[in-house]
């Protein structure tokens, strides 16, 4: 049987691989540098999804992402919700009374807050968590940590100094698995879907009013609405849409054909079966 080809952003053991592993049993994966390259990955090889994470219970929506989406217009052919558990990793040879600097993402230094003030540790950016593993395993500097996941450690042979060390607990990233076809499946009454597009309002007052008027009359519920500017102005922006339902499901296309009516642009980027996550 032919492998299934994901390319991620970032390292060998980001949360991204992680999420692979649980989707995928055997997947060949392209680590990429950037998400721009991911996005460009998938767009450019319609052999291969990609798996991006787009938001997070805790630090919100991830930065990029929003932009990529129209340039590339890939299709959405699923989510996934992963637990996010950070851990303080070093060299094997380190003590916690060794550390002096930790390196990450900056999303998981902000999530990490505590234990870094707590032991006035200094941050060091970084691109990427695994990739932060990677640098640590690689350089001889004890002084150093890394925040990353317990799949780093085991790849990188890193030592975990204390496990989940995350500020809040239920520290959730929504990832969506994309690619360049179509894959959208047929209605079914006994399963739920999700929606998604992203359209750009006309320039012109009560413009949003009027664009979510259909979700209401219609009944079509609204599960996430986030505005995005424009490229190069203030005066217009784009907003990513997710609604509960199904294309083939008539209130549906009555309420997007509606949306289009009210848009200047308004693309759909696709239908899918919503994460059993949203019903726990």
């Amino acid at each position: 049987m032919k492998k299934i080809k994901i390319a991620i952003q970032g390292e060998l053991g980001a949360y991204s691989h992680i999420a692979v592993n649980e989707l995928y049993k055997d997947a060949e994966i392209k680590t990429c540098a950037t998400f721009e390259e991911t996005f460009k990955q998938a767009y450019e090889d319609a052999d291969y999804k990609i798996i991006i994470p787009i938001e997070n219970s805790l630090a919100g929506r991830v930065a990029d992402i929003h932009y990529l989406l129209p340039k590339y217009k890939l299709q959405i052919h699923g989510e996934y919700f992963l637990n996010v558990e950070h851990n303080l990793l070093c060299k094997t040879s380190a003590t916690f009374d060794d550390i002096k600097y930790v390196r990450s993402h900056a999303q998981a230094i902000g999530q990490c807050q505590k234990i870094i003030n707590k032991n006035k540790f200094q941050p060091i950016v970084s691109a990427d968590t695994a990739g932060s593993a990677k640098e640590l395993a690689e350089g001889e500097d004890k002084s150093i940590a890394a925040i990353a996941s317990a799949l780093s450690a085991k790849i990188y042979k890193l030592k975990i100094l204390e496990k989940n060390i995350e500020d809040e607990k239920g520290n959730v990233t929504r990832f969506l698995i994309m690619g360049k076809n179509i894959e959208q499946p047929d209605y079914d009454d006994k399963k739920k879907f999700l929606t998604s597009c992203i359209f750009r309002v006309k320039s012109e007052p009560s413009a949003l009013y009027k664009c979510l008027g259909g979700f209401a009359t219609n009944q079509v519920n609204l599960t996430k609405l986030e505005s995005f500017s424009v490229k190069n102005t203030f005066e217009q922006a784009n907003f990513y849409l997710d609604i509960e339902g199904h294309l083939e499901q008539p209130k549906v296309k009555k309420a997007l054909e509606e949306l289009g009516f009210h848009t200047e642009t308004l693309d759909i980027l696709g239908v899918y079966e919503s994460s059993a996550f949203r019903q726990k």
